[in-house]
């Protein structure tokens, strides 16, 4: 009888868990695969919502939680948990001994699994390579991750070439699309009311969803950045501000308590939530009518919801880009004036036939049914390009 391949995903995020989940969710329903879970990161961190809890409601059981203490949001405390990450995620896995590795992005803490799967000889899976994000070192990472992998599900043909050209094989790169347009087409839906009752204000007529992470590589300090963006978002007086949690990268101390004091200040119409949970964040954003800010889901879900983005500073550079982005510098008037655009009759009627540039879906099974009957070995060649 021929043995159960063991799928082992490791998550660290509450972002990268909401993208997972459809695809655990087919793992762990396959009766030929031992699906493994390794939870870390923000996960397990009180100040970043301890999300841990949303992987239970679920129904997914860790089968290991790695503690890497983010007390310390200074440059060499991150560098210190990317150092623990390594070394525990690698006793996590001596003890599951999983067949293949599954990582999704670009985190610190998902260098340090690749990094323990690679040394002790597994084959590690990584979604979402080939992107380019040059205002972060995730960029870096997600590069670094790419050369150790040996399997490779990225969102568009453009990431797929470059993969390519990074000196992976073609036969070991898959062009599946965006797992997080596969949860936009199967999240439930949330009314208005329920999820003025999730966030705990009323939902004003003009609503902006706000999210804001530290940039690590930037002219600007964090804090200039922050500053310009909530001297702009001042000006938006009669809207409900609702503002997702931080990033656990370095500053994210100094973001989130000067996100608290503006949220203070009018706490009838702002919000700041650590963690709204997945089906709760995708509802807002669907009803949202401006997604603020330099993360990844005004890139990549706002457009395929039709929602405008005013995606801010260099975070997201690299990006492919869909006709409802709005890119601006951290100025104050500049992102006002973006926001005011975004508001507009006209920018709304152009969202509504925006295009999304990370497919149509299906991604979670493609990944799925790839894991399970890929071929898996550590050996690679680099592909030179002829």
């Amino acid at each position: 009888m021929t043995s159960k391949r063991k799928i082992c995903v490791v998550t660290g995020t509450r972002a990268e868990y909401g993208l997972l989940a459809p695809l655990m969710s087919l793992l762990k329903q396959d009766s030929d695969i031992d699906f493994q879970l390794v939870v870390t990161g923000a996960h397990l961190s009180a100040q970043h919502g301890s999300t841990l809890r949303f992987i239970e409601q679920d129904g997914f059981v860790a089968d290991a939680l790695v503690d890497l203490a983010l007390g310390d949001d200074s440059v060499l405390g991150v560098a210190h948990a990317a150092g623990r990450a390594t070394s525990q995620i690698a006793d996590a896995f001596a003890k599951l001994k999983p067949d293949v590795v599954v990582v999704l992005g670009d985190r610190y803490e998902i260098l340090g699994a690749a990094q323990a799967a690679l040394i002790l000889g597994i084959p590690i899976a990584h979604i979402h390579g080939g992107e380019v994000t040059t205002g972060a070192f995730d960029d870096s990472i997600r590069h670094a991750i790419t050369k150790m992998s040996n399997l490779h599900f990225c969102a568009a043909e453009d990431y797929q070439r470059r993969l390519i050209q990074l000196g992976e094989s073609p036969d070991t790169v898959f062009n599946v699309g965006a797992l997080g347009v596969d949860v936009l087409l199967n999240i439930p839906k949330m009314s208005r009311d329920e999820l003025a009752s999730v966030v705990g204000i009323a939902l004003g007529k003009e609503l902006l969803l706000v999210t804001f992470h530290p940039t690590t590589r930037s002219e600007m300090t964090v804090a200039t950045e922050l500053h310009e963006l909530l001297s702009a978002l001042e000006h938006f007086a009669l809207a409900t501000v609702v503002f997702t949690g931080v990033n656990a990268d370095p500053g994210y101390s100094h973001v989130n308590n000067e996100i608290q004091k503006f949220v203070a200040r009018d706490a009838s119409r702002r919000v700041l939530h650590n963690s709204l949970g997945q089906k709760s964040y995708i509802n807002l954003m669907k009803v949202a009518d401006v997604v603020i800010g330099n993360s990844s889901s005004g890139i990549i879900e706002a457009p395929a919801l039709h929602v405008a983005t005013v995606n801010i500073g260099t975070r997201q550079d690299g990006r492919l880009r869909a006709d409802s982005i709005i890119d601006v510098k951290f100025g104050q008037n500049e992102i006002r004036t973006a926001i005011e655009t975004a508001l507009a009759p006209l920018w709304k009627s152009r969202c509504s036939t925006a295009m999304s540039k990370y497919g149509s879906g299906n991604t979670a099974k493609t990944i799925a049914d790839t894991l399970k009957n890929a071929p898996l070995t550590t050996h690679k060649t680099f592909f030179d390009i002829s």
